[in-house]
């Protein structure tokens, strides 16, 4: 047990552990946005894949709990990994550097509590649908969980699609840094290969963006719209 604490409370071993939950949100956020994508392949086939990731059951929730103590221990770990770099950081440098870590510092804070923020009211809107109850109640014409009419009728509201949108911005943003943080960190980020996976990262952030955001886009221009509803 001693050599695993050690091994946290050493820079190294944060951003290892910063690394490793990093990637398995990228790779939440990817498969979540491939999922969600299927609400333009149809009404049926959106709400049969929502019905199999129901069919799980209570692995689902231990899913669902194990991604909160991911998000969680992301979080802590990167504020104790920010901290300790502060205080190793010698006095002249931080000095100089004092206005641009201020900034971005503010910068993280404002985009870490919307993040925050989203993910709090998404869990609300879409996953326990507590802020419109009635969405439970609905059904397609095979019986299933209307996920598809309830996707579409949450972002008929051009505050949430916003909401949303800058959301899914914000995310894409740190994914961008972290993806090429996470490669060097695990050793994936050679001299040879930095600019590639700079281009690379930058390529998947935006593309995760695009599919995220084209679907309350596609619902505010008419182009997915209820059925039966």
């Amino acid at each position: 047990m001693k050599p695993l604490v050690a091994f946290y409370q050493s820079s190294i071993g944060k951003k290892w552990i910063v690394a490793l939950t990093g990637l398995v949100l990228v790779l939440f956020v990817i498969g979540h946005m491939l999922g969600n994508l299927q609400i333009f392949l149809g009404q049926e086939t959106l709400n049969v894949y929502a019905e199999k990731l129901q069919s799980l059951g209570d692995l689902l929730w231990i899913i669902r709990g194990f991604l909160l103590v991911v998000i969680l221990v992301h979080i802590f770990t990167t504020v104790r990994l920010a901290i300790q770099s502060a205080a190793a950081r010698p006095q002249k440098y931080a000095v100089k550097k004092n206005i641009a870590a201020s900034t971005a510092a503010k910068t993280m804070l404002l985009s870490g509590l919307v993040l925050l923020a989203f993910i709090i009211f998404h869990i609300l809107h879409f996953t326990a649908q507590t802020i419109d109850p009635a969405w439970k109640t609905w059904h397609d014409a095979a019986g299933r969980h209307d996920v598809y009419n309830m996707m579409i009728a949450g972002f008929q509201s051009p505050l949430v699609s916003g909401f949303y949108i800058l959301a899914v911005f914000l995310l894409c943003l740190h994914m961008s840094h972290g993806i090429q943080s996470f490669l060097q960190t695990l050793g994936g980020r050679t001299r040879g290969f930095a600019p590639a996976i700079s281009k690379a990262s930058v390529v998947i952030a935006w593309l995760t963006f695009l599919g995220y955001a084209s679907i309350p886009t596609a619902v505010l221009l008419g182009f997915l719209t209820l059925k039966g509803h």
